[in-house]
This record gives C-alpha cells, structure tokens and sequence, in this order.
C-alpha cells in the first residue's frame, strides 16, 4: 500500500541567472507569463493550473518536481506518515504542501488545495479532412502563426542511481503504475514509465519515468501538452524562426507513450518537450516489458538518439 496515490504532475521549478531570459524563452515555448517577482517567475498555460513552470534566481539547475494530490485530507496523511510538515504553498494558487527528498536527493514538492485559474479560450480549429471523413466543407484552413498553445504538463523524466530503489519509493509513496518497463537485456531492467492511479478514470501512460543511465542521476526532461497536432507544428515553426534555441529531437511519434514529439533546450540546457496524441490507460491495463529499442526508436520521424 501507498501512503497516497497523487493525481497528476504538477509542475517542474529549475533555477537560473537571468530570469528575463527565461521568461523569453518560455513564451516562445507556449507559456504565459508576467515579468519576474522577487527573484521568482512563474509561468501557466492555457489549463486551470496556477502555474506549470518556475523559475528561481540562481545557478542553472533542476530543483523540484511537483506532484498534485487528490485533496488535503491525502496530504495530511502524507505528512504524518512520512513524519514531515504540511506547509501553506507560497506560490500562485496557494494551498498546502509536504517536500519530500527521494533516493537521489530530489526535491518532491506534494501541492493539494491550489486554486485555479481560468481557463484561457484556445481557439477551436475547424474540422479536417481525411480520406474517411470529410467534414471541413467550403472552408481553408487558415492557422495563425506564433507559439504552441500549452494546456498542461504531462510528465518529468529523472535519471537515478538505482531503478529499483527509486521505482519502490515513488510507489510507495504515491501509488504509481508501471506502464512500460525498459530491459537493458531480458531480465535486467533499466528504467520504467510509471502513470498516476486514478482507478477506472483514464491517466497518461507516464506521469513519471526512472532511468538508470550510464551518465548517472539528473534531471533529463519535462514535457507539456499542446492543443493538437498543427499546434505543436505551429510552435516549432516559431522557435526555429527565432533562431535562438536549440532544438534537440523531433518532430516524431514514440513507441511508448505513442505521443507525437518535439523536444528543445531552454538557454541553460533543460530540455523541454512539447507533446500530443499520447496513451492513456486505467488502473486495469496491465504493464508491459519493453526494449532499449522501444525506448529510443520511432513509429515516424528519426529515433531518439539519431545524429
């Protein structure tokens, strides 16, 4: 048994010299954001969440995972079990939060009573034809450069020390699913997909992903979902044209997770993936044994790691 089961991810705070500079950088990437505060920025998307990425003025690095239980009661239990404090949430929505260091010294900041934001109107684009279905009549499609539209953070990808070690804690603590788990070679496993519990209601096939790598523990990636496909083209389009940002990987569709894929690199090398079109299972999908080959190939577009 878990001490909770979280609900969702919910947001990813790194640090960094110059937080104008990300502030740019994470409007080019779909973000909404005001000018930095007290040495913070905060940015939202188009969703209800009060915020999905932070900022802090400081040495660029990764500094916290945020996971949403489902209520404050499932937070009261989780401070007293594990024995740390609950703590009100000095951030945009407020609410309570109990910090937790897993195995490898990551920072789990556990949110439960944030208020929402209202949801920002994204404009619905017309229906599209296909061979089967051809709804849009009379009609072009007309698409309105700029950036990604983000809805949500989806998932956070952490190297560590110890797959199995990590894999326990993160599920006992929180309740995670294996979707995917990733064989170095049958039966020595390197890493897993893990999703959300939310029982008979549908969860992304990764909320959270553990990969024991040979370069060791760090943070690898964080990865929003954007409105749709023309989307996520519409925002790569917009930051190759800024001609300031590094873009790592993609466009693409993974195998595991199935999603269409972009991933870019903030001005200090965070990577950041924008995504659409991903699985999602309930608590009665059994997991699944997957190969390095999986990990790192794709359904279309180049694998992961091609030059």
């Amino acid at each position: 048994m878990s001490h909770i089961r979280v609900e969702d991810i919910a947001f990813v705070r790194f640090s960094a010299p110059d937080l104008e500079a990300m502030a740019t950088f994470v409007r080019a990437f779909g973000l909404e954001c005001d000018s930095p505060a007290q040495a913070r920025l905060y940015a939202r998307g188009w969703g209800p969440s009060p915020f999905l990425h932070a900022t802090e003025l400081g040495d660029p690095g990764f500094r916290a995972l945020g996971l949403r239980a489902v209520n404050l009661d499932d937070l009261v239990h989780l401070a007293d079990t594990t024995g740390r404090p609950l703590e009100d949430f000095d951030a945009p929505g407020g609410g309570k939060v109990v910090r937790l260091t897993d195995p490898d010294g990551y920072l789990i900041e556990v949110v439960a009573g944030q208020s929402p934001i209202p949801s920002s109107a994204v404009q619905v684009e017309e229906p599209r034809n296909d061979a089967r279905n051809k709804s849009r009549l009379r009609r072009p499609v007309r698409l309105k450069p700029g950036p990604s539209h983000i809805q949500r953070i989806g998932h956070c990808v952490l190297g560590v020390s110890d797959f199995r070690r990590s894999e326990t804690w993160y599920k006992s603590h929180f309740g995670f699913l294996t979707s995917d788990e990733v064989e170095m070679a049958p039966g020595a496993a390197m890493g897993a997909f893990l999703r959300c519990d939310r029982g008979a209601a549908p969860s992304d096939h990764h909320t959270l992903a553990l990969m024991q790598l040979p370069a060791g523990p760090g943070f690898a990636h964080a990865a929003f979902e954007v409105a749709d496909f023309d989307d996520l083209m519409l925002g790569h389009t917009h930051l190759a044209e800024t001609g300031r940002y590094t873009h790592v990987r993609g466009v693409g569709r993974h195998i595991l997770g199935s999603q269409i894929f972009d991933y870019w690199q903030d001005p200090w090398g965070h990577e950041v993936e924008h995504w659409t079109d991903g699985d999602l299972f309930t608590a009665d999908d059994a997991p699944n044994v997957a190969s390095l080959v999986d990990l790192v190939g794709a359904q279309w577009g180049k694998p992961i790691f091609a030059s």
